[in-house]
């Protein structure tokens, strides 16, 4: 127990002074080990590490992250608001409801949620200031539809969870599918009842041949997300291999279809993934030997005892869901899923609940971890593209989604066949 506090105690003051959340991981590992007195488990500790990032799944990672930063700055996100913007111009609070389904599109290209934000809140963000919606507004509208980008499959945190719960990625994808339909659209309904009057709909016809347009123009994009998917589902190619077909894809559509990059921008975006991806599996890395050290030291067994001791489902599930939410306040989505996963997987299995369905909810959880502060990623990057430092306005505004949100999860916790219903009908569970 002494072992237990000494790390997560460690963990977090590390992380209240500002230390990357990969370098508080490994400080909290070494002073565990120093603790101990054990100069065997150093060379565990390097085992540890290697091992981590030693896995044919992991790979999907950096192709994914390649691939949505191809298609991110190829021109795809303005295509698709442009198709949407066509298809919802006639209902009320359109700029608002097109920001929250293109971001659930892009989603499903990207794996990201601030990089959602970016894509899609770089455009929609000054097109709803000028109708009418306030910065703030504005500014929560793009950040909570951002949060999509790691529910709507594929996912980068839904591979990261596949892989430390020894589950499957596919399953993953198709578990993620309905509860991010269910978020998008509690979030149009917020938009429809806040912002109603706000924004009034067109009246103005488009002519066939620039609707016709509009479409081709974004076919490439929307068939991105079918061909990956379809592919994975459809036997073609697994997860991993997804990602690389995902790559080919996004960079000839980029270079030659839509031509918004060129050659010399390539090498670019290569090093920016290459970052991202290094900056990602750096964390993998080294919560491996946190998470096998909490687990020699019985330290799941100890936390797990105390939440079972609830001795209601109801209370349990209860007790993770905020456990969960309240880490997402202070810490990124890849860290709590490599921290929690080897925590609440056996309490998850003690009471039937699903590997997957259990995937699926810590992701949600971290998704509306990207909106509450004080980490909220989602929430600096909305403001920043509104021109605006006010966070507190922001996070105000942001109420509503949060609370929507939190009823979906509240639903695909206790109706677990919301996520399972896919993953059994295509027989991949």
């Amino acid at each position: 127990m002494i072992l237990a506090v000494l790390l997560f105690a460690a963990l977090f003051i590390l992380i209240l002074l500002g230390v990357p959340i990969a370098f508080s991981l490994g400080g909290a590992v070494l002073l565990g080990l120093l603790v101990q007195q054990n100069a065997g488990q150093y060379v565990i500790l390097s085992q540890r590490i290697f091992t981590a990032l030693d896995g044919f799944t992991l790979m999907a990672i950096p192709f994914f992250v390649l691939s949505g930063n191809l298609m991110s700055n190829g021109g795809t996100s303005r295509r698709l608001v442009v198709f949407f913007k066509m298809l919802l111009r006639r209902i009320p609070a359109a700029s608002a409801c097109i920001t929250t389904v293109a971001s659930a599109f892009f989603g499903a290209i990207s794996g990201s949620s601030p990089a959602t934000v970016a894509a899609i809140g770089g455009i929609m963000v000054p097109s709803m200031v000028e109708n009418g919606y306030s910065k703030e507004d504005a500014s929560a509208i793009a950040a909570s539809s951002g949060s999509l980008g790691i529910v709507i499959p594929p996912s980068i945190p839904m591979v990261t969870f596949a892989v430390t719960a020894n589950c499957s990625v596919s399953a993953m994808f198709m578990g993620g599918i309905l509860p991010g339909i269910l978020m998008a659209s509690a979030m149009c309904a917020v938009h429809l009842c806040l912002h109603k009057h706000t924004e009034k709909p067109e009246k103005g016809k488009l002519s066939l041949k620039e609707s016709r347009h509009n479409f081709v123009d974004a076919l490439w994009a929307l068939g991105m997300p079918v061909i990956i998917l379809g592919g994975i589902y459809g036997g073609v190619f697994t997860p991993t291999e997804a990602g690389c077909v995902a790559c080919v894809y996004s960079l000839f559509v980029a270079l030659f279809i839509y031509k918004d990059l060129t050659i010399k921008d390539v090498p670019k975006i290569f090093v920016e993934s290459a970052l991202s991806t290094a900056a990602i599996l750096f964390i993998v890395a080294l919560a491996s030997p946190f998470a096998w050290l909490m687990t020699s030291a019985g330290i799941p067994k100890i936390i797990a005892g105390y939440i079972l001791n609830l001795d209601s489902k109801v209370l349990i599930l209860i007790a993770m869901n905020v456990f969960l939410l309240f880490l997402g306040c202070f810490m990124e989505t890849q860290s709590i899923i490599l921290l929690v996963t080897p925590i609440l997987l056996p309490i998850a299995q003690a009471y039937g609940i699903h590997t997957v369905a259990l995937g699926i909810i810590i992701v949600v959880n971290t998704a509306l971890g990207m909106i509450t502060p004080p980490m909220a990623p989602n929430l600096y990057i909305g403001n920043r593209i509104a021109g605006t430092n006010d966070i507190g306005g922001t996070s105000l505004k942001m109420l509503p989604y949060l609370a929507v949100c939190a009823g979906v999860l509240l639903l695909i916790t206790y109706v677990p066949g919301l996520i399972l219903l896919l993953p059994h009908a295509l027989g991949i569970m």
